[in-house]
């Protein structure tokens, strides 16, 4: 946890900015960034699975609309 103590006679916004100094220097909001994102692992298999579906699906799209059988 990151703490800043008040000094006295300092104005809040020096306050702020040697807090967020603190901040940026321990790593804390990079870290943050890089867990945002974060996915299940999954396996190769299920990807590539997945990935054949998806594209069989596109190619069935396709060959609708040439026909005109789909929106």
């Amino acid at each position: 946890m990151i703490e800043v103590k008040k000094k006295e006679g300092e104005s809040p916004s020096s306050l702020y900015f040697r807090f967020s100094k603190k901040v940026r220097r321990s790593g804390v909001v990079l870290e943050v960034r890089k867990r945002r994102f974060y996915g299940r692992v999954v396996n190769r298999r299920k990807v590539r699975v997945s990935a054949g579906h998806r594209a069989a699906k596109a190619k069935e799209i396709v060959r609708l609309k040439k026909l005109g059988l789909s929106a």
